[in-house]
């Protein structure tokens, strides 16, 4: 310390000693950073205020000229202007650590003007926010030609003091705008007697500065009132300090404010918005707020532990709780747990203040708010309690809280956005209002014993506003009630009522249609403890494998969706309750009847891309799914129920793959684009990219699997540079595209999988190769004809073995000695698309082409497990990290996650895809149980089978055609079967002996046939059509061909003869349909106006119209008086048509069944198969139950509800 100061320090000391209240100073030399916590804590010991004085002085006459200025501005501050006034001649122009501290932006002559105007030193730790000092400055730049007013508001804690202090630490601004000075006031709760005070303070300052630049003028006596201390001031900023700055920290309210109004240029700090025009004070960033921590323990911000993110992002980067932390921290520098438990358990007390602020804790900032509200706004203010965090709620959920007008409650937000207890998102309109997470965790502390009753009161607004059931007007209010009444009803302890919400199917329509089903699973998962357990799986089973039904639009009957649950869940019983109840007043809708036998089902389907799906992932964690694929984007949603956490438009072209890192704090997507992009998960911000390692599309990307090193692991279409690490290393040695790259599970090693037929293991550290598997001898005897593409590579649990897929084979390979362990083989017509090894046991799943994946164990070489509901090529599979769960991806556009331990091989008889099933006519469709004679067929490719219902034994096996048998019909008395074949020919055999007629003719296959009766009377004949676009006409007995008639440029995709067998309508490839006379086999009308082929027809029973169905998904009806009686869209290929006896209704099949209003064009209703490609449906006369196969091979016997 200099001499000067240390002797006026000694001349003053007595004066001091008896004056000064030392616990009032310190927090502010240590903010100053010029005391340390431990001598806060010697000086508190002495027993008296005296000697806590004496004690403070007698320390700081060891400290340096730092620490002198700190206390000078401490007794400013703290109103002892006439004790500073002792100080002042004293003060030191600068000192080294004062010029280390005013380094960035500051001189020697701004340190000397703020100094002697009382401005706070920097904190000894200090973080730069240079956007919200750029707003002030900006702000206050628009002072320099006349006085104003700028205001920084904040809520307690948010830095407003710090900022101020700041944004005037600048010589610029001060030599042009305030080259008077300026001069800082602390301000806080005041009555007027304190209020006076504090400007009798700051004049006798005033007075003194301009006594010793101009001895002629002389100090007044202070001021009596509120009223001469005013008029004082103004005398003194006007004409002494004509161009200087008033600093007024921590404005309460406008009554204070108004002692100021001297028309001179004011920037004041506020927690009520409402007092001028403002900048806002807000959160650190989590760098900066890291940056702090760090300087606190003298460390580097990238190796602080993770409790400290979680410290920042648990207080929302509040400036004064990163403070209090780090002070704490630095005393005790192992406490990061110890103080993260604290915020999270909510013990606000004990985070104490070690510096400058004026509460003695964080509870007493907040508290000092909230007292200041009227006791009918803080009643309201403490209903806030029950929000949830990160929640922005409108107003009109508070009117309904409150029971006032909205205007009324915007009335009342308003003055509480004022005084910095609220936040509003003015982005919204209207606007959204929303607490920050300290003040939401302060009034959970405060009122925890009646946390339940205010939850409750919540729930009884609600139901007495909406008594008559849910707001179903899609705003922000509806969108609340249907998203938390649930977490308010848990919250209250209204568990009967929350089961009897939450087991109602009417609530999960509703939801489930404007929010969407995530949401919904959400809510049994999180509630799972306090419902019936059995009940809440039926209905998360329920929404779990029809969710992406439910995203439709338009919204599909629930109701109908249900009636697909088995017959002993709550979801089915409803179900059909109201089914039941629906079909009295006009309503249709199909009970599954044979759905108890499928198993096998998915736990969850997410539809997240619009297009095919190329790559999903489980985080590491196992709580997230990221998923891309041709749309362009990257999506992360939740595994428990789909709901969507982040989206991204990724990349210029198709996403090919994507990968979490070990921490799942990061994703790497690569894309056709040939670029890599790193993303952070949480934020979805871009990392990095990474354009110009790759010249070809990368193909693959992957993470180190652990976190000793993060590495990423690239691959390519390059010839040679195709394989990267870290896109650095490069791996030479194939020659042709590399598909996928693999880290062992400890990292020592990377797999790549190439076009050029050989399975590469590198070492990593290195990056040379260590060995090579030629996959492409495996094929020895086809390596020849085309060349092998291994597809992919995974590494056991134990890295001891690897597997590959290549062509229809997947191999198991012993890592040390290259040599083949086990070869899977799978179907000749499909290619192993990808593999992945469970890292929890010896299973391997393994996706295919046909829409399948299975599951093998590698140890007995046995298939566990089929996984059926893909409706195309499956892309992708992974295990969860825990083995529990599997993913799977597909051109289907679905996401499918099945739980390991519940799939399993079928051990019924399946029906295959393609199959088509037919009925005896004799067959009891009122009756479907019992036992009926031989009817249904389900043809083999080849041999059709004859087999009994319902014991499925084989009855015949018909052996003749020589390629795919295509169709098969009974006559009607059931002893007669006749089959079509792509062998173009059609066989009429006597089924029981095995006699054949054999009819041919046709060049091309004849996808079907029909029964032709021209007179009730005649002979029944057999009309064909085929691809070669024509119709013929057969007797049945001899195999005479009676007609040959070429109906279309076309191949002829359906025909159908007409209930009097008069006319007959033939449908084509060329777009037109064409009706026909049975008696002159003449054309007698064309039908043109769709769109694409036309693959279905079906006259009406009497006869009147005619229904045409094309791949389009277009339907018309033609009738007799050349009108189009409905023109409706099915989507997707019309495959086949029927109508009801009376006429009225009209059933299609495609991609899903509907059933149509034929006047109006209505749909009446709609069924989702859990496949796809319905080829044809077969329907009971009296038009109540309904046969068809999907393209996986699943059954569904539908029976009308009644």
């Amino acid at each position: 310390m200099e001499e000067g100061a240390r002797s006026c320090l000694l001349q003053s000391r007595s004066s001091l000693e008896q004056d000064i209240r030392a616990s009032y100073l310190m927090d502010h030399m240590i903010s100053d950073g010029v005391l340390t916590g431990d001598e806060e804590d010697r000086i508190r010991s002495k027993p008296t205020r005296k000697e806590q004085a004496a004690a403070l002085l007698e320390l700081l006459l060891r400290k340096d000229n730092h620490a002198y200025i700190s206390f000078y501005n401490a007794l400013v501050r703290e109103s002892y202007g006439d004790l500073a006034s002792l100080l002042h001649n004293s003060l030191p122009l600068v000192s080294p650590e004062a010029e280390k501290s005013f380094s960035d932006g500051g001189t020697r002559y701004v340190q000397a003007v703020l100094s002697e105007g009382g401005v706070p030193q920097r904190p000894v730790v200090f973080v730069s926010r240079p956007a919200l000092m750029n707003r002030v400055r900006e702000k206050l730049y628009h002072l320099q030609k006349e006085p104003g007013w700028v205001t920084v508001f904040g809520m307690a804690g948010s830095g407003k003091s710090v900022l101020a202090a700041e944004a005037v630490r600048d010589h610029a601004l001060i030599t042009e705008c305030f080259p008077g000075g300026v001069h800082w006031l602390s301000v806080g709760q005041l009555d007027r007697s304190d209020l006076l005070v504090r400007i009798q303070s700051l004049c006798f300052r005033l007075e003194q500065q301009s006594q010793e630049k101009d001895p002629s003028s002389s100090l007044h006596r202070p001021p009596g009132s509120l009223e001469e201390a005013k008029e004082r001031l103004r005398f003194l900023m006007l004409r002494r300090y004509p161009r200087s700055l008033l600093i007024l920290d921590d404005i309460w309210d406008s009554s204070v404010l108004k002692a100021f109004d001297i028309q001179c240029r004011v920037l004041l700090t506020t927690r009520d918005r409402s007092l001028a025009d403002c900048v806002s004070g807000s959160g650190l960033e989590e760098d900066q707020a890291l940056e702090i921590l760090a300087l606190y323990v003298n460390g580097k911000p990238q190796r602080l532990p993770e409790q400290a993110r979680s410290i920042v992002r648990e207080c929302k980067g509040s400036p004064l709780v990163v403070s209090l932390i780090g002070a704490l921290l630095r005393e005790f520098p192992d406490r990061w747990a110890y103080y993260l438990h604290t915020l999270q358990q909510k013990k606000f007390k004990r985070i104490r203040k070690s510096s400058s602020y004026d509460y003695d804790a964080l509870d007493q900032a907040m508290a000092a708010s909230i007292q200041v509200l009227s006791e009918e706004h803080r009643e309201r203010y403490i209903d806030l309690t029950v929000l949830e965090k990160d929640v922005k709620v409108p107003a009109k959920v508070l009117s309904v809280l409150w029971d006032l007008e909205p205007e009324e409650v915007e009335d009342v937000l308003q003055d509480f956005v004022n005084k910095s207890l609220l936040f509003r998102d003015c982005h919204h309109r209207p606007y959204l209002y929303y607490l920050h997470d300290l003040q939401l965790d302060f009034l959970a502390e405060m009122n925890r014993s009646g946390l339940e009753s205010l939850h409750t009161k919540v729930v009884r607004q609600y139901q007495q506003r909406y008594s008559q059931g849910p707001p179903t007007s899609g705003d922000e209010e509806c969108l609340y009630w249907f998203r938390f009444l649930t977490y308010h009803m848990a919250k209250a302890n209204l568990t009967q009522e929350l089961c009897s919400l939450m087991f109602s199917l009417d609530w999960v329509r509703t939801k489930a249609q404007i929010m969407g089903p995530a949401h919904l699973i959400n809510d049994y998962v999180e509630y799972g403890a306090i419902l019936d357990k059995e009940v809440r799986g039926q209905f998360q089973e329920f929404l779990s494998l029809n969710g992406h039904q439910l995203e439709q639009r338009p919204f599909p009957d629930v109701v109908q969706l249900a009636l697909s649950q088995p017959d002993s869940s709550e979801v089915y019983r409803q179900a059909l309750l109201q089914a039941q109840e629906r079909a009295t007043r006009g309503g249709l809708y199909l009970d599954w009847v044979n759905k108890s036998s499928l198993k096998s089902l998915s736990r969850l389907v997410v539809q997240p891309h619009q297009g095919s799906i190329y790559s999903a992932c489980f985080s590491h964690d196992g709580t997230k799914i990221a998923s891309c694929g041709s749309s362009k984007t990257l999506r992360v949603f939740k595994s428990t129920s789909g709901e969507k956490m982040l989206e991204i438009q990724a990349h210029d072209d198709e996403v090919l793959c994507c990968a979490f890192s070990p921490d799942d704090r990061l994703l790497a997507t690569c894309s056709s684009d040939r670029k890599v992009k790193v993303w952070n998960v949480e934020r979805g911000t871009l990392m990095r990219v990474f354009e110009d390692e790759h010249e070809e599309q990368v193909n693959h990307c992957q993470f180190t699997n652990t976190r000793r090193r993060l590495l990423l692991a690239t691959c390519s279409n390059d010839k040679f540079m195709n394989t990267k690490v870290s896109l650095c290393n490069t791996m030479f040695g194939h020659l042709e595209p590399v598909n996928h790259c693999c880290f062992s599970p400890d990292d020592a090693y990377l797999s790549t999988s190439s076009s050029d037929g050989t399975l590469k293991l590198w070492e990593v550290s290195s990056a040379n190769e260590w060995k090579s598997i030629d996959v492409a001898d495996m094929f020895s005897e086809q390596r020849e004809q085309t060349e092998v593409m291994v597809k992919c590579s995974t590494w056991s649990a134990g890295g001891r073995t690897i597997i590959c897929a290549a062509r229809n084979a997947v191999f198991v390979f012993d890592v040390e000695a290259a040599a083949m362990l086990l070869e899977i083989r799978t179907s000749r017509l499909s290619t192993v698309q990808y593999c992945h090894a469970c890292p929890s046991s010896n299973l391997v799943a393994i996706a295919l082409s046909h829409y399948a994946v299975e599951l093998w164990d590698i140890e007995t070489s046995k298939k566990m497990a089929d996984c059926s509901g893909h409706l195309s090529w499956v892309h992708g599979v992974q295990f969860s990290p825990d083995g529990s769960l599997l993913l799977s991806c597909s051109d289907d556009q679905t996401v499918r996650v099945w739980e390991t331990k519940k799939v399993h091989t079928s051990s019924a008889v399946c029906l295959k895809r393609d199959s088509d099933v037919l009925f005896n006519n004799g067959f009891n469709w009122n009756h479907l149980s019992l036992p009926s004679p031989p009817s249904p067929l389900s043809p083999s490719p080849l041999s059709p089978q004859v087999l009994e219902v319902p014991s499925g034994t084989s009855l015949a096996t018909l052996q003749g055609h020589t390629r795919t048998v295509l169709h098969c019909q009974f006559t009607p008395e059931g002893h007669t079967l006749i089959t079509s074949s792509e062998d173009t020919t059609i066989r009429v055999w006597r089924w029981r002996t095995g006699e054949c007629v054999v009819l041919e003719g046709h060049k091309e296959q004849v996808r079907c046939f029909s029964l032709l009766t021209t007179t009730p009377s005649s002979e029944t004949h057999l009309l064909s059509w085929s691809f070669d676009g024509t119709i013929k006409v057969w007797d049945m007995s001899s195999g005479e061909r009676l007609q040959d008639l070429v109906c279309h440029q076309g191949a002829v995709l359906a025909c159908d003869v007409s209930p009097d067998g008069q006319l007959f309508a033939t449908t084509s490839a060329d777009k037109t349909a064409k009706v026909w006379s049975s008696a002159s086999w003449e054309c007698v009308r064309l039908l043109t106006g769709h769109q694409d082929c036309v693959r279905s027809c079906r006259f009406s029973w009497d006869g009147r119209r005619l229904a045409t169905g094309d791949d389009n998904g277009e339907i018309r009806i033609c009738s007799r008086d050349n009108k189009d009686a409905m023109d409706s869209l099915h989507g997707g290929w019309v495959t086949d048509l029927h109508f009801s006896p009376d006429n009225t209704v009209l059933l299609s099949t495609g991609g899903y069944i509907k059933w149509w209003n034929v006047e109006k064009g209505e749909a009446l209703q709609t069924f989702y198969p859990t496949g796809a490609n319905l080829k044809r449906i077969h329907v009971s006369p009296d038009f109540s139950t309904f046969v068809t196969i999907d393209n996986i091979g699943i059954l569904y016997i539908l029976k009308k509800v009644e």
